[in-house]
């Protein structure tokens, strides 16, 4: 494989991204003392930064490998809406298309942070689906875009924050199929199987058992094959490719499979870390039609995003180097 073609090949993609976008604050601060109120640390805050997570990390993931990228959502009218579509516009991703409505907030989750480790989490949604307005709206969009701009993949992004509704679902992957785009979805337990005809398949390990209600916890090759055989009489996808954490990655397309083990890293934090896998393994599919090869790509991009605190989108020109050493 020709590396540095297949990443120059990747930024002449254009690429969609259709899901639950959200802002992250992250609040950085100092731990000197334990509460006197309480058994808790006191956290001196020092300063305030802001990152784009779910679909938008996908998207600026996208971005990094140099993809052109736009993204379809809905958010709120609210000062969180303001400060992720600055974000994304700063970080060259086409947000002209997301749907900014009262009926909603912008989910955004806050984070404090003391000694490089998260010590509280705080959580603002809204999970109940868009109604039909908003869906008619949001299709509608996107089939417009697609009127004038057919892309190389259409990439879901699902957090169960009600953007993504069975409707929405089964209309655009209808859609990419009529026109030959590849779609490739990072699925949350609600619409686990809706995604009926998707080219990728993406949950992670717990997810799977989850919505097959599997009891298993083996990590063999035999049983992934098997959870590939039960999804597919499912979804009638094409390829399963299954996360497996520390134990690497997991992919079928007919007769071919293969688990991809870890490689060895220096764990900061895993957030985000499925955004980028979806996001690599998208694009090189797309590209290349060989779902082994992109598994590896995406394999390699995870866990060198695991080595940054916090989400962090994927350093094109690392993964390039890594790929040209490991693969």
């Amino acid at each position: 494989m020709n590396f540095t073609k297949l990443f120059a090949d990747i930024s002449k993609m254009k690429v969609v991204i259709v899901g639950d976008v959200m802002l992250d604050k992250y609040w950085w601060g100092s731990v000197d003392r334990i509460s006197p109120e309480a058994p808790v640390p006191v956290v001196s805050l020092k300063y305030l930064e802001y990152r784009m997570g779910g679909a938008a990390n996908v998207a600026i993931n996208s971005v990094s490998m140099g993809a052109e990228t736009v993204i379809f959502s809905v958010i709120g009218d609210d000062a969180e809406a303001k400060d992720l579509l600055q974000l994304m516009q700063e970080n060259k991703i086409d947000a002209s298309q997301i749907i900014s409505t009262p009926k909603r907030i912008t989910t955004h989750k806050t984070r404090i942070m003391g000694r490089n480790q998260q010590m509280m989490r705080l959580d603002a949604e809204l999970t109940t689906d868009i109604d039909t307005d908003l869906e008619n709206e949001l299709i509608g969009k996107i089939k417009s875009y697609f009127s004038v701009s057919v892309p190389d993949v259409l990439i879901f992004e699902d957090y169960n924050k009600g953007v993504l509704t069975e409707r929405v679902i089964k209309e655009l992957i209808s859609l990419c199929s009529d026109l030959g785009v590849v779609t490739t979805v990072d699925p949350k337990r609600k619409n686990f199987l809706s995604f009926k005809g998707v080219t990728i398949f993406k949950p992670n390990l717990k997810e799977v058992r989850e919505g097959l209600s599997l009891l298993t916890n083996n990590v063999d090759l035999s049983s992934l094959q098997n959870m590939h055989s039960v999804l597919q009489q499912h979804l009638q996808h094409e390829i399963s490719f299954i996360t497996l954490s520390e134990n690497g990655v997991f992919f079928q397309q007919g007769t071919d499979s293969k688990l991809i083990p870890t490689h060895i890293r220096n764990i900061a934090d895993v957030s985000g870390a499925g955004d980028t896998v979806i996001a690599v393994a998208s694009l090189v599919y797309a590209a290349t039609k060989e779902m082994r090869m992109a598994a590896e790509i995406a394999n390699i991009a995870g866990g060198l995003v695991c080595e940054e605190v916090g989400t962090a989108a994927i350093n094109k020109e690392k993964l390039l180097a890594e790929c040209e050493v490991l693969l």
